[in-house]
């Protein structure tokens, strides 16, 4: 790396990855046409037991740098990668995740035509490790794949907006690093804020949408651009019901919890006590015995109900 300030960071975040699987991760970032020149790569290693090799991608990239972070959970992970970023604009990629070619090109141009975006993601095709199952189109969106269309979509920032459906997801999520220091010195000051992601076994997703209700809140422009192409990887294991009713479980618990912290939940809280009983009420209201399907949502319904009985631990962030 050149003395200059480089274009853009990468954080690769990852814990215990399978190495084949960061290896494909890593070869979509060596064929980035943006030259390896231009910008940053840190790969933080989240506790991962072996720890990554020092060299993981030294053969093609100048000076990659491997962050040891020892606290467990994405979140934290991510939050290391922002202290050590230097560029203007990061790229959060997971170590799952293949960027199209011009990703990081695609990006300082957006970026750049758009002076008020603050965060911008794009559409996300899978790669299947097996066949999925014929109940899983529903459920994509758990597993972050979407694509919505050719045209590009941006929703005005402001205190008071509303949560767009095109909202960019933490899979290849660009965002400038002013926006993300701000959202960072938040979290550090609120330790339910740094547990609303992957942590270990534990599934959820709150990270995400936390960082990115950040910015949008903080007065930045967000937005889908199909240019920020990327394929998720889907191993068999995340395509099992078993796995995908934990999953939305995860997800809709800490949804909740980012609805309240942005002042936009529309669910009251209600009394850890009664959760079961509701549970109870919806396995069979939902009729969940029926199918993986029916399970899947249940397992979410469920998850929203953990979500609202934490509701009062968790202010409202402005």
């Amino acid at each position: 790396m050149s003395s200059q300030t480089p274009l853009v960071t990468v954080i690769v975040c990852t814990h215990n990855p399978r190495r084949d699987v960061l290896a494909r991760t890593l070869g979509s970032l060596r064929g980035q046409t943006l030259s390896a020149d231009k910008w940053e790569l840190l790969i933080v290693d989240n506790a991962s037991k072996p720890p990554l090799p020092a060299e993981s991608a030294s053969n093609w990239h100048r000076e990659p740098k491997i962050i040891r972070e020892p606290a467990i959970g994405l979140t934290p992970a991510r939050l290391r990668g922002i202290a050590e970023a230097k560029s203007p604009l990061l790229v959060f990629v997971d170590d799952d995740n293949l960027l199209d070619a011009d990703y990081l090109a695609a990006s300082v141009r957006l970026f750049s035509e758009y002076p008020r975006l603050g965060a911008a993601g794009g559409p996300i095709r899978p790669e299947w490790e097996s066949p999925p199952p014929p109940w899983i189109p529903e459920f994509q969106g758990l597993l972050a794949l979407r694509d919505l269309g050719p045209g590009d979509k941006i929703c005005p920032g402001g205190p008071r907006q509303t949560w767009p459906d095109f909202a960019p997801v933490g899979a290849g999520l660009v965002v400038r690093r002013q926006m993300a220091q701000a959202y960072a010195a938040e979290v550090n000051a609120d330790s339910f804020r740094r547990d609303l992601d992957r942590t270990g076994l534990r599934l959820g997703s709150g990270g995400d949408n936390d960082l990115v209700f950040s910015v949008l809140h903080g007065g930045a422009d967000i937005g889908y651009f199909p240019p920020l192409g990327l394929t998720h990887l889907i191993p068999a294991f995340r395509m099992r019901a078993g796995y995908m009713a934990r999953l939305n479980s995860g997800i809709m618990r800490t949804w909740t919890i980012v609805l309240k912290t942005h002042d936009q939940c529309p669910w009251p809280a209600i009394d850890p006590w009664t959760v079961p009983a509701r549970c109870a009420r919806a396995f069979f209201r939902m009729r969940a015995w029926r199918s993986p399907a029916h399970y899947i949502r249940w397992r979410g319904n469920c998850g929203q109900f953990h979500g609202q009985s934490l509701l009062p631990m968790f202010p409202i962030s402005r």
